[in-house]
C-alpha cells in the first residue's frame, strides 16, 4: 500500500516539478510579489536589495564551501581503497528494499554527525549502490535509492552540526545570534538542545523512521523499477587519468607523478587535524564542532593521501567539478530570496504573527510548522536561526517555554522541509544524475510522515 503512495506520488511530482532552477526563479518572483503586497517596501526598493553585494551575491563564499564539499568528497570516493569500500558495502544489499534500507540509514547517521557528510556520503553511496545491483541484475529503483541518500539532510539539525543549536551554546553565540534578547536567557549547552531526552527521542526516532519509508517505498513489481544505468555514465575501471594535449616536459610530469608534492600538503594538513580532532585544555574535539570548512579540509587531507600523486588527485578532481554547475547558478538567487524578506522584514512579521496566538503547550508545534514554511524560502540554517531566532525565542519567554525546546523547534522544522526545496539536493542530483523530480515525490511523503513524528513529542514534552 505505501509502496503504491509512493509510486502515485512520485509520478505526480514527475509530471509537473519544473528543474530546481526554474523553482529557485519562482520563488524569487514570489517572494518580491509578498514582500511589495505585505510590506511598505515598493518592488524597486526590494530589487535594489536582492542585487546588493550583501544581497544576490552573499552566499558566494557558501558556494565555494558547498562545491568543494561535491568535489572533495567525489575525489576521496574516487580513490582505490575507498572505492573498494564502498562497493564491499554496496554489495552486501539481495534487494531493492535492502538497498533503500542501507543506504539511508547510512546517509541519516552521517548526517546526524556532520550534514556535509551525510549529503556527499549518502549520495556516494546511493549512486555506487545503484551500480552493484546493475552489475548482479538486481532489480531495484535507483531513483528510490538517491532520495535515500538525502535523508541526512532531515536529521542534521538534531546532530552535532546543527547551527542552531551551537549558536545558543556560549553567551558569546547568544549575542551574535539573539542580538538584543540574548542578555534574556542564559547558555544552552547541547545537553539541553541535541543531547536532551527529546532530541534522543525524536533524531533517534527519525535514522529509523527514514530508512524502514525508504524500504517500504521500494516498487513491488519489476516493471516500476527504473534501474541506475538509465541515469549513469558507465563507471570508470578505476582511477581516472589526467589526458593530457601532448607529451609533458619531463620535469613537470616528475612533479605531477611523485608522491612526495602531495605529501608535503598532506603533512600540513595533518598537523592541523591533530590540533582540531584532539581535545585540548581549552577546546573540545573537533568532532563536536566540524564546519564546512573542516570537513572539507580532512576530504582534501585524506584525498591526497589515497591517490597518491597530483596526476590522479587532479584527474578525479576534473571528473567531479562538473557537477558544481547547479550550486554556481542557484545559490546566489537564495541568497537574493533571504536579502529581499529580510530586509523587508517579512519573514519576522510572519513568524510573529504565528506566534501571536501560540500557547505554552502550540507554541513549539506552531514554531516548528514556521520553521518548516521559512526554510523554503531561506534554505540556509544559520540565515534562518538569524532571523527566526529571536523572534522564537522571545516568543518561549513570553509564553512560559523552555528556550531550548523552541530552539529544537526551529531546528526540527528547518530540517523537515529540506525534504521538499531542492536547494540542498543539488550536490546530490550532480553526484546520483537524477533530476529533483524523480526524488521529491519519495522524500515528500517522508516528509509527511516525519512530521506527524517531530510534532508528537513536541506536544509530549
Amino acid at each position: 500500500m505505501l509502496a503504491r503512495l509512493g509510486q502515485r506520488i512520485a509520478a505526480v511530482f514527475r509530471a509537473s516539478a519544473p528543474d530546481p532552477f526554474v523553482i529557485a526563479v519562482l520563488l524569487t518572483a514570489l517572494t518580491l510579489g509578498l514582500v511589495v503586497a505585505f510590506t511598505d517596501v515598493g518592488p524597486v526598493e526590494a530589487i535594489e536589495a536582492w542585487g546588493a553585494d550583501d544581497g544576490l551575491w552573499a552566499f558566494l563564499g557558501f558556494s565555494m564551501q558547498m562545491c568543494l564539499i561535491l568535489v572533495t568528497g567525489h575525489a576521496l570516493a574516487a580513490s582505490r581503497p575507498v572505492a573498494a569500500l564502498l562497493r564491499r558495502l554496496a554489495d552486501l544489499p539481495r534487494t531493492g528494499a535492502q538497498a533503500a534500507f542501507l543506504v539511508a540509514l547510512v546517509a541519516a547517521a552521517l548526517g546526524v554527525v556532520n550534514w556535509g557528510l551525510g549529503l556527499i556520503g549518502g549520495a556516494i553511496l546511493a549512486r555506487d549502490t545503484g551500480r552493484s545491483l546493475v552489475r548482479r541484475s538486481v532489480c531495484a529503483h535507483y531513483p528510490l535509492l538517491a532520495a535515500s541518500g538525502y535523508v541526512g539532510l532531515m536529521v542534521w539539525h538534531g546532530g552535532l552540526s546543527g547551527t542552531a543549536p551551537l549558536k545558543v551554546t556560549t553567551a558569546r553565540e547568544l549575542a551574535d545570534s539573539l542580538g538584543p534578547v540574548a542578555p534574556l536567557v542564559e547558555p544552552m549547552p547541547l545537553t539541553q538542545t541535541v543531547l536532551s531526552p527529546m532530541n534522543l527521542i525524536v533524531t533517534g526516532g527519525l535514522v529509523l523512521l527514514a530508512p524502514t519509508v525508504m524500504a517500504l517505498l521500494t516498487p513491488k513489481r519489476p516493471d516500476d523499477a527504473e534501474p541506475a544505468d538509465r541515469f549513469l555514465t558507465p563507471a570508470p575501471g578505476g582511477e581516472a587519468e589526467r589526458v593530457e594535449a601532448g607529451p609533458a616536459p619531463i620535469v613537470p610530469r616528475i612533479l605531477e607523478e611523485t608522491p612526495i608534492v602531495s605529501l608535503l600538503l598532506v603533512i600540513m594538513i595533518a598537523v592541523w587535524a591533530w590540533r582540531f580532532y584532539l581535545p585540548g585544555a581549552d577546546a573540545p574535539s573537533g568532532i563536536t564542532r566540524l564546519t564546512p570548512n573542516s570537513v572539507n579540509l580532512t576530504m582534501l587531507m585524506l584525498g591526497l593521501a589515497l591517490h597518491g600523486t597530483p596526476r590522479r588527485y587532479l584527474a578525479a578532481v576534473d571528473e567531479a567539478v562538473r557537477g558544481c554547475a547547479g550550486i554556481i547558478l542557484q545559490f546566489p538567487l537564495y541568497a537574493g530570496i533571504m536579502a529581499m524578506l529580510n530586509g523587508s522584514g517579512l519573514t519576522a512579521r510572519f513568524a510573529e504573527a504565528l506566534a501571536s496566538g501560540a500557547t505554552e503547550t502550540t507554541l513549539p508545534v506552531l514554531t516548528f510548522l514556521s520553521a518548516g514554511a521559512v526554510n523554503l524560502f531561506i534554505p540556509s540554517g544559520g540565515g534562518q536561526w538569524a532571523v527566526q531566532g529571536p523572534i522564537a525565542v522571545r516568543a518561549a519567554l513570553d509564553a512560559g517555554v523552555e528556550p531550548a525546546k523552541i530552539v529544537m523547534a526551529v531546528a526540527y522544522g528547518d530540517q523537515l522541509t529540506n525534504m521538499l526545496q531542492p536547494f540542498w539536493a543539488l550536490p546530490l542530483l550532480a553526484v546520483t544524475g537524477v533530476r529533483a523530480r524523480d526524488i521529491v515525490g519519495y522524500t515528500a511523503l517522508l516528509m509527511v510522515l516525519a512530521g506527524a513524528w517531530v510534532a508528537l513529542w513536541l506536544l509530549v514534552f
